[in-house]
């Protein structure tokens, strides 16, 4: 890797409180619970030490409570990128699965099968999704080269820049690859996007869920 490529440490934020009731927040937001917040401490203890250069996380609260607890340890500047948003859920944000199930039948199976086209009503392609954070990323390492970058976002933006490059259909049927709470390693060299280790390193404990889901 030549030297002015610039690394991305990739990480989802801590558990909330919708994680925890398991609603859908999408671009909508709520709190970390206190496991979260003692989680996320933790993780800035972990993450000492690395040549880090900056946080670059994502706009919506529960990314940036969970940077602002693990740069507690670190004492990083912090750059604030909104296209590292999680997927736009448009009407469905804020319900279970159940609900939409519920409440719309037949729309959610409907979506499901679209793999990479799935679009919520009112809200975005994973396609969509993952173009904005590719274009987030290779614009950050045009500003920053050779740097390395902890990078604080979501599920669904883990989920398409991994799922991309391993090539997945982004079907319900597909195997989980995801490891909970673990850090990803991302470089861009020569304005390409690479994945460089999934699963790369165990952040520790983070509240018994599970993300690496198709849908949610």
């Amino acid at each position: 890797m030549a030297d002015d490529a610039t690394k991305f440490g990739l990480m989802r934020h801590a558990q909330t409180v919708w994680n925890r009731e398991g609603r859908i927040q999408g671009q909508m937001d709520s709190d970390l619970t206190a496991s979260g917040e003692a989680a996320a401490r933790s993780w800035g203890e972990i993450l000492k030490g690395r040549p880090w250069g900056r946080i670059l996380v994502s706009d919506l609260g529960r990314a940036r409570r969970t940077a602002d607890l693990v740069n507690a340890s670190l004492g990083l500047p912090v750059t604030v990128e909104p296209r590292l948003r999680e997927l736009n859920w448009g009407g469905w944000a804020g319900k279970t699965v159940r609900e939409i199930r519920d409440r719309f039948p037949g729309l959610l199976e409907a979506q499901e099968v679209r793999g990479w086209g799935f679009c919520p009503p009112g809200g975005e392609s994973r396609l969509d999704q993952f173009e904005r954070c590719r274009d987030a990323l290779a614009d950050a390492a045009r500003q920053w080269p050779g740097e390395t970058l902890l990078t604080v976002t979501h599920g669904g933006v883990l989920r398409t820049l991994i799922y991309r490059f391993l090539d997945r259909a982004f079907l319900s049927s597909e195997s989980a690859v995801i490891k909970p709470y673990h850090l990803h390693w991302f470089s861009v060299e020569n304005g390409r996007l690479d994945p460089d280790q999934i699963n790369a390193l165990t952040l520790g404990h983070g509240a018994s869920e599970h993300f690496d889901k198709s849908v949610l």
